[in-house]
Protein backbone atom coordinates (compact mmCIF):
# COMPACT_ATOMS: atom_id res chain seq x y z
CA UNK A 1 0.00 0.00 0.00
CA UNK A 2 1.24 3.76 -1.05
CA UNK A 3 1.85 5.88 1.66
CA UNK A 4 2.60 9.65 1.56
CA UNK A 5 3.95 11.91 4.51
CA UNK A 6 3.78 15.80 4.07
CA UNK A 7 5.53 17.79 6.46
CA UNK A 8 6.52 21.49 6.68
CA UNK A 9 3.72 23.46 6.73
CA UNK A 10 3.03 25.56 9.44
CA UNK A 11 2.49 29.91 10.58
CA UNK A 12 4.54 32.36 8.18
CA UNK A 13 4.52 36.01 7.71
CA UNK A 14 3.32 37.37 4.33
CA UNK A 15 6.70 37.21 2.22
CA UNK A 16 8.13 34.31 4.11
CA UNK A 17 9.28 31.54 2.90
CA UNK A 18 8.16 27.27 4.32
CA UNK A 19 9.30 24.19 2.05
CA UNK A 20 6.99 21.23 2.46
CA UNK A 21 7.89 17.60 2.44
CA UNK A 22 6.12 14.27 0.76
CA UNK A 23 7.30 11.24 1.63
CA UNK A 24 7.09 8.22 -0.13
CA UNK A 25 6.47 4.72 0.80
CA UNK A 26 8.63 3.54 -2.00
CA UNK A 27 10.59 4.50 -5.14
CA UNK A 28 9.12 7.87 -6.58
CA UNK A 29 10.48 6.37 -9.59
CA UNK A 30 7.20 4.40 -9.77
CA UNK A 31 4.91 6.87 -9.95
CA UNK A 32 3.74 8.30 -13.30
CA UNK A 33 3.96 11.72 -11.46
CA UNK A 34 3.42 13.28 -8.56
CA UNK A 35 2.30 16.63 -7.17
CA UNK A 36 1.42 19.17 -4.88
CA UNK A 37 -2.20 20.58 -4.41
CA UNK A 38 -4.03 22.90 -1.90
CA UNK A 39 -7.76 23.44 -0.74
CA UNK A 40 -8.55 26.32 1.23
CA UNK A 41 -11.54 26.93 3.11
CA UNK A 42 -14.60 27.14 1.01
CA UNK A 43 -13.08 25.94 -2.26
CA UNK A 44 -12.11 23.54 -4.41
CA UNK A 45 -8.96 21.37 -4.28
CA UNK A 46 -6.59 22.47 -7.05
CA UNK A 47 -3.14 21.66 -8.34
CA UNK A 48 -0.09 23.71 -7.45
CA UNK A 49 2.96 22.38 -9.39
CA UNK A 50 3.67 18.65 -10.33
CA UNK A 51 6.76 16.33 -12.01
CA UNK A 52 6.19 13.28 -14.11
CA UNK A 53 8.66 10.33 -13.81
CA UNK A 54 10.15 12.37 -16.63
CA UNK A 55 11.11 15.27 -14.56
CA UNK A 56 9.08 18.03 -16.44
CA UNK A 57 6.65 20.18 -14.17
CA UNK A 58 3.81 22.22 -14.13
CA UNK A 59 2.43 25.29 -11.96
CA UNK A 60 -0.49 27.16 -11.41
CA UNK A 61 -0.11 30.48 -12.71
CA UNK A 62 -0.94 32.16 -9.46
CA UNK A 63 2.39 30.44 -8.23
CA UNK A 64 4.55 30.64 -10.82
CA UNK A 65 8.15 32.19 -10.37
CA UNK A 66 7.34 31.59 -6.58
CA UNK A 67 6.60 28.41 -5.96
CA UNK A 68 9.53 25.16 -6.65
CA UNK A 69 8.82 21.45 -7.13
CA UNK A 70 11.69 19.24 -6.49
CA UNK A 71 12.38 15.23 -5.75
CA UNK A 72 14.96 13.24 -4.36
CA UNK A 73 14.95 10.11 -5.07
CA UNK A 74 17.69 8.89 -2.56
CA UNK A 75 15.26 9.86 -0.09
CA UNK A 76 11.96 9.10 -2.11
CA UNK A 77 10.82 12.49 -1.26
CA UNK A 78 9.27 15.12 -3.08
CA UNK A 79 9.30 19.30 -2.17
CA UNK A 80 7.66 21.80 -2.40
CA UNK A 81 10.17 25.48 -1.90
CA UNK A 82 7.44 28.48 -1.27
CA UNK A 83 8.95 31.53 -1.25
CA UNK A 84 7.09 35.23 -1.14
CA UNK A 85 4.04 33.42 0.17
CA UNK A 86 1.09 35.50 0.55
CA UNK A 87 -2.28 35.19 2.57
CA UNK A 88 -4.19 33.65 -0.37
CA UNK A 89 -1.77 31.35 -0.41
CA UNK A 90 -3.31 29.68 2.93
CA UNK A 91 -4.81 26.02 2.84
CA UNK A 92 -4.24 22.34 3.37
CA UNK A 93 -1.13 21.62 1.05
CA UNK A 94 -1.84 17.58 0.09
CA UNK A 95 0.80 15.04 -2.13
CA UNK A 96 -0.22 13.25 -4.75
CA UNK A 97 1.16 10.29 -6.25
CA UNK A 98 -0.17 8.91 -9.84
CA UNK A 99 0.32 5.13 -11.01
CA UNK A 100 -1.05 3.99 -13.64
CA UNK A 101 -4.68 4.56 -13.08
CA UNK A 102 -4.27 4.83 -9.37
CA UNK A 103 -4.01 8.17 -7.59
CA UNK A 104 -2.80 8.17 -3.70
CA UNK A 105 -3.18 11.29 -1.10
CA UNK A 106 -1.22 11.96 1.62
CA UNK A 107 -3.17 13.51 5.13
CA UNK A 108 -2.71 17.10 3.92
CA UNK A 109 -0.54 19.85 6.45
CA UNK A 110 -1.69 23.39 7.51
CA UNK A 111 -0.36 26.35 5.60
CA UNK A 112 -1.17 29.96 6.69
CA UNK A 113 0.02 33.03 5.91
CA UNK A 114 -0.75 35.95 8.44
CA UNK A 115 0.36 38.90 10.02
Amino acid sequence: QVQLVESGGGLVQPGGSLRLSCAASGSIFSFNAMGWYRQAPGKQRELVAGITVGGTTNYADSVKGRFTISRDHAKNTVYLQMNSLKPEDTAVYFCNARKGFSGYWGQGTQVTVSS
